[in-house]
Formats: C-alpha cells, sequence, structure tokens
C-alpha cells in the first residue's frame, strides 16, 4: 500500500520509519528540508499534499493542530485536490473533537473519507509499534485501514464516530498534564526537605500509587534530563483545546485549567522546547 505521512515531527518522523519497513510511504512537511534524513528510509518526498493524496491509498496527517489540519487538508494544493477512488485521511494530531467533526464533514463533502486516529505512546513506541490507537469514524473505514493502523498501534480503541478518538485523546493528555504537575511538585517537596528526590521516586514506585511516567519519565526528571518525546509547548497547546473542549461540552476542570495558566507561563519564559515534563524545571526557577 503506498501511504502519505503529512507532518515530519517528532511523532511523524518515527511513524515513517516505523511504516516504511512494510509499505511505499510518501511524506510532506511544510519545511521540505525536514523530512530530508528521512529519504535514508526510503521514503518519497512530495512537493504539495495533492501531489501525494494523488499517488496514496491512506493519508495520514499529523500536525500541530486543527488549522494546519484545515490548511493541508483543503487550502491550496491540499489533500482534497488530489482526490481520487479510495482515499482514505486518517488524522493522528490532537485537535479539538468538534473541530475533527467539522473537518471529517467538509471532507465527506469532497468525497473523500476520514477518520480521527490520535495516539498514545511517544517516538520510540511508534518506531516498534506499541502505540494505543484511539478511532473515531466509520468502522468500515477504520476497517480498511487496520492492516496500516496495526503496525503502529499494539492495541486499538474504535470508540465512535468522528471527533471520539479527539475526545479520548485529550481526556488522557489532561491526566498526563497534571501527573507531571504533580511528580514535578513532590521532586520539589522531596528536595526541599532534605530528601534524595530519586529515594522519594523509589518510595513512591514501591506503591500502589507507582505510575509509568513515576517510573519511567521520573528518574530523568529528578536528575534534570528534560530531552522531548513531546514538546512542552504542544502539551500547553493540548491544555487549550481541552479547556476549550470542556466549555463548549459544559464540563468543570478547575485543575486543567490551572495546569494551562502554569503551562502558558512555562513557555512565556522559555521552557516550551524541553519535554513537557520540563514543567518541573520552569517551577524549580
Amino acid at each position: 500500500m503506498d501511504v502519505g505521512i503529512i507532518g515530519t515531527g517528532l511523532l511523524g518522523s518515527a511513524v515513517v520509519k516505523r511504516l516504511s519497513l512494510f509499505h511505499k510511504i510518501h511524506v510532506y512537511n511544510r519545511t521540505k528540508e525536514k523530512a530530508r534524513d528521512l529519504e535514508q528510509y526510503g521514503v518519497q518526498i512530495e512537493d504539495s499534499p495533492m501531489t501525494l493524496a494523488k499517488k496514496c491509498n491512506l493519508v495520514i496527517t499529523i500536525v500541530k493542530d486543527a488549522q494546519a489540519v484545515e490548511q493541508v487538508s483543503f487550502g491550496e494544493n491540499g489533500i482534497t485536490q488530489g482526490k481520487h477512488d479510495g482515499l482514505i485521511v486518517a488524522d493522528m494530531s490532537t485537535i479539538n473533537p468538534t473541530a475533527s467533526r467539522k473537518i471529517a464533514k467538509k471532507f465527506a463533502e469532497s468525497g473523500i473519507s476520514m477518520i480521527d486516529t490520535p495516539v498514545m505512546g511517544g517516538p520510540n513506541l511508534a518506531e516498534k509499534g506499541q502505540m494505543i490507537v484511539m478511532v473515531g469514524g466509520k468502522k468500515e473505514i477504520y476497517e480498511k485501514c487496520k492492516i496500516v493502523l496495526d503496525l503502529i498501534g499494539e492495541k486499538t480503541f474504535h470508540l465512535g464516530d468522528n471527533g471520539s478518538g479527539h475526545a479520548m485523546k485529550i481526556t488522557m493528555n489532561s491526566q498526563i498534564a497534571l501527573l507531571a504537575l504533580s511528580i514535578s511538585e513532590g521532586i520539589i517537596l522531596a528536595r526541599k526537605s532534605g530528601l534524595d528526590p530519586t529515594t522519594f521516586l523509589e518510595v513512591l514506585n514501591s506503591t500502589y500509587f507507582k505510575t509509568g511516567m513515576s517510573s519511567i519519565k521520573g528518574p530523568k526528571m529528578a536528575k534534570g534530563n528534560f530531552e522531548p518525546s513531546f514538546f512542552l509547548e504542544m502539551m500547553q497547546k493540548d491544555l487549550d483545546e481541552i479547556n476549550t473542549t470542556a466549555k463548549e461540552i459544559g464540563a468543570k476542570l478547575p485543575m486543567t485549567e490551572l495546569a494551562n495558566k502554569i503551562y502558558q507561563n512555562a513557555v512565556r519564559n522559555g521552557f516550551g522546547n524541553l519535554d513537557y515534563t520540563g514543567i518541573l524545571s520552569y517551577l524549580e526557577k
């Protein structure tokens, strides 16, 4: 199968590397030079979403936000201008579910099927095919993409209509943002109390309060290692999406609102290019 990937950031590049082992991959990135390193994996770099779509059965978009999805989909030389029979779009970005449903409707009006397929897990898990994939959209369309999605994820959940995948994704990311803040404050409190933060984490990870973040990210946080697997500024963007969605559906999320303000301040103070767990570095300073 010819598969197109639009957006070659941290996650997009990892997905390209994984899928290139099994399928012919075409890529498009707004800044073309940033995709050049992927040529070693036998991928073909395309000049526009349109030319990519013309050559592919499945196009996966992995871009920053809903505006970027709209641009690559419906803008000049966008995906819809490369329409052909059987073309399917899978959006692996993290966006507002309301925006996702509107985008899916516009695709349908152009005769193109779309599903939302956000994922859980960082680039390392993507390269191993161990992501968790959350799907929203018609099940029969998902079934047509399953052969590809199963190469990316070790477990896939079909959650319902368009937007359902993104609704679950932002729900998950709210947990991640709050966990990062909680572990950060635990490390700060331990350190200020004269305790070794690594011992705090050892005790925490010996209890049922242990999480994957406290056991994998926690030791790196305690050592000040914030090499990004997911940028702090992107987590802040996702918190914007979470709070916007909460207001739309009438959900009260006071902790998430506070978390967003903290992450916004961190970005304003120059911490946006750290890993999202670099919120610890901002809180310490």
